[in-house]
């Protein structure tokens, strides 16, 4: 009897691995939906991979739900100013143009994210720059007159505000934890024709010295960016904002795969200061750096007379190594300690000149405030 009974076991047993190998190698996630209490195959719900990253069968639908409502259209009205007619000179002819207008409005068109449900919305400073009026229109159909909060023309950043109720809020990720491959989406409305959602993965992290703004540091990603998306989202797969889209690289005025987004941490770091002191107070010492054409360093190109560093005693051809004994490897992140460093205190800068090592204490002045570059 007990050898009967075992016969049965062993062949059960048999017959169950059996079936167990024929799922796993052609139906291995129903296994995975299985394990994780989702529903069966066909059922249409997104599964989700360990951490919470969406099953790339399934797209990423969550993630775009979450974070598109926070995504808004920006409208700007500009009025410019109309040549006077040479015949408005003459009092004969002055009386047949008096209904004739004197300026006329011209309209522009971008993105923007609602970051806090106080009503702030991020942008870029290029969409809302020269603007008299500014509208905000948001997915849910409801358009509301902004106010301009401020602008960062070194960073093309902006921060607008809308009196709105039961606002739509998006959460800011973390740009610093993202790696080169990771699946971003982009969000905006490009060309005005509707929000509209694009993947593609991050390019590069840390670009700089391309020359958009005096201070750089972009998630370089080949999701399709085109005009009308400045200001809007760059998403992770979690539906939270890693960067804000400001700028691309063309050749045709269209996506060619290269667009970059200033990432949310200086993205909230920016708006923060506007909101709370109306300007970004960043450090200046007076200089024009360039890349040092041997070895690491900021070549000093040029000095302000009677500027911090002028005073401190750094003269052009100087190269700084380091400052606050932090190694500086190029002119990208001598701008960026020194404008990190706040206005009033002082640092140490080490530099080369000829074949010294020198020292000197300087006094870092505010940075005055830049036009903008467009």
């Amino acid at each position: 009897m007990v050898r009967r009974i075992w016969l049965i076991f062993a062949q059960a047993t048999t017959l169950a691995l059996a079936a167990l190998f024929v799922v796993l190698t052609f139906k291995p996630h129903w296994v995975a939906n299985l394990g994780s209490g989702s529903e069966p195959p066909g059922s249409g719900e997104l599964g989700l991979r360990e951490g919470g990253a969406p099953i790339a069968a399934h797209g990423y639908r969550e993630a775009a739900a979450r974070a598109m409502p926070a995504v808004v259209y920006i409208y700007t009205t500009q009025k410019v100013s109309v040549p006077n007619h040479p015949l408005l000179n003459d009092p004969t002819f002055r009386k047949f143009f008096r209904d004739q207008p004197e300026r006329e409005p011209t309209a522009g068109l971008g993105s923007g994210v609602i970051v806090s449900d106080k009503g702030y919305v991020l942008t870029n400073h290029h969409v809302v720059s020269g603007a008299e009026q500014i509208e905000v229109g948001l997915a849910d159909g409801r358009r509301a007159g902004a106010a301009l909060v401020g602008t960062d023309p070194d960073t093309d950043l902006a921060v607008l505000k809308i009196s709105l109720g039961r606002l739509p809020v998006i959460a800011f990720g973390r740009p610093t934890e993202a790696r080169v491959g990771d699946t971003v989406l982009a969000i905006g409305n490009p060309f005005g024709v509707g929000q509209t959602v694009t993947q593609g993965i991050i390019s590069a992290m840390g670009r700089s010295r391309l020359g958009i703004n005096t201070y750089e540091n972009f998630i370089q990603t080949d999701a399709a960016i085109n005009p009308g998306n400045s200001g809007g989202a760059l998403i992770d797969t979690q539906g939270q904002l890693l960067g804000i889209n400001t700028a691309i690289y063309t050749r045709s005025g269209g996506n060619q795969g290269i667009g970059f987004a200033i990432p949310a941490d200086t993205a909230r770091l920016v708006m923060e200061a506007l909101v709370t002191k109306g300007r970004v107070s960043r450090g200046y010492i007076g200089v024009e750096p360039r890349d040092a054409a041997e070895g690491e360093g900021s070549l000093i190109a040029g000095v302000l007379r009677s500027g911090p560093a002028d005073e401190a005693g750094i003269r052009p051809g100087d190269v700084v190594v380091a400052v606050n004994d932090r190694p500086i490897r190029n002119m990208t992140e001598l701008m960026a300690m020194v404008a990190a460093i706040s206005p009033g205190s002082k640092a140490k800068f080490k530099f080369r000149r000829q074949d010294q090592v020198l020292e000197a204490t300087v006094s870092i002045a505010e940075r005055p405030a830049v036009a903008a570059k467009r």
